[in-house]
């Protein structure tokens, strides 16, 4: 049987908040894709990611956001159902890491802003040392990144889903912004090369 990200997400309780909004009809027939293997599609999204949200829940209840950034590509695949990152030093609270100690479940959300896709993804977390898996350590730390590691977290796939684009407002980094601006500044170069000659020609119609 098909396993899906709203096999988890939806409770009584949502599908009565679907109920009251005339949308709980919306939603029965979408349990028939299969969501607990990431895809290549997946796969290929989650390793040009620089950041993302992980979300998870404290023992009194209330949940807590993190934002994780990093090189792209930081959050490690091992396989199309395990991801991994490495956990670098912060501002020391471990608010995430002491909620993940009690319950190991937690949501990510990773958005690609130019192109208006948000993956979203349920997932177990698993703290380990850095010397628990020295292979492992290996494949997920970043030795260019200058920040100190303190533990690797590994994160196993119960479901994920894909958000419509609508509200994403499109976003740029520097390094895209750059990469897209960079054939219009050398577009300028040559046009200002040209302009030049031309504008000598114009001075000495006779070559002289």
């Amino acid at each position: 049987m098909p396993y899906h990200f709203l096999d988890v997400a939806i409770t009584p309780t949502v599908r009565l908040a679907q109920s009251e909004m005339g949308a709980d009809q919306i939603w029965l027939g979408d349990h028939d894709r299969e969501s607990d293997s990431f895809t290549e599609n997946e796969l290929a999204f989650i390793a040009a990611r620089d950041s993302f949200y992980i979300a998870s829940v404290s023992e009194t209840g209330w949940p807590y956001v993190q934002h994780r950034g990093g090189p792209q590509g930081f959050l490690k695949i091992l396989d199309n159902k395990t991801l991994a990152f490495a956990d670098y030093r912060g501002n020391r609270q471990y608010i995430s890491t002491g909620n993940f100690v009690a319950n190991d479940r937690a949501c990510l959300f990773l958005v690609d802003y130019p192109r208006r896709a948000r993956l979203k993804i349920y997932m177990h977390v698993e703290k380990l040392t850095l010397d628990a898996d020295p292979v492992m350590t290996n494949r997920v730390y970043d030795t260019g990144y200058r920040a100190k590691a303190e533990r690797i977290f590994r994160l196993r796939l119960e479901a994920f889903d894909w958000n419509c684009p609508q509200h994403i407002t499109p976003r740029y980094t520097e390094h895209e912004v750059e990469k897209a601006v960079t054939p219009l500044r050398e577009r300028l170069v040559q046009l200002e090369s040209e302009n030049a000659e031309l504008r000598a020609r114009l001075k000495d119609p006779g070559g002289k």
